[in-house]
């Protein structure tokens, strides 16, 4: 129903553009002012041509609608594979090779001493002043 339904959708769609391009140009859209000697230039066929293209892009908007509310009742539902999903780690800490835990090579970098001949920080005083250096 659904590929039908999208066949007569882009058959429609179209005879709706063969429809309009017959159409005479009025505003001389892009340039090109529409000339009275044109292919369909009688009234009738002007009214002819818009009735036509009303009733497609009517038409259209129905199978549009259509199409939109079959595609949702005919969607499959979503089954997600639980092997997909991620396992929790029993251990914390990544092993080597030999089965021993890897070091943290930064662990204790901010508890180390600073290098030789930076000025140690100086203690924090409960009043906001900074020490001046003697």
């Amino acid at each position: 129903m659904f590929t039908f339904l999208l066949i007569v959708q882009s058959l429609v769609a179209a005879t709706m553009v063969a429809v309009i391009l017959m159409q005479r140009s009025e505003g001389g859209g892009l340039g090109v002012g529409g000339s009275p000697s044109g292919l369909m230039s009688a009234r009738g066929a002007a009214d002819f041509l818009t009735r036509a293209t009303a009733v497609l892009a009517t038409v259209f908007v129905v199978l549009s609608i259509a199409l939109a509310g079959l595609a949702t009742l005919e969607r499959a539902p979503m089954q997600i594979d639980p092997n997909l999903t991620p396992r929790p780690s029993s251990r914390s800490a990544p092993l080597q090779p030999s089965g021993a835990p890897v070091a943290d090579p930064l662990a204790g970098a901010a508890r180390q001493a600073p290098p030789a001949g930076t000025p140690a920080p100086a203690p924090a005083s409960g009043n906001g002043s900074v020490p001046l250096a003697q």
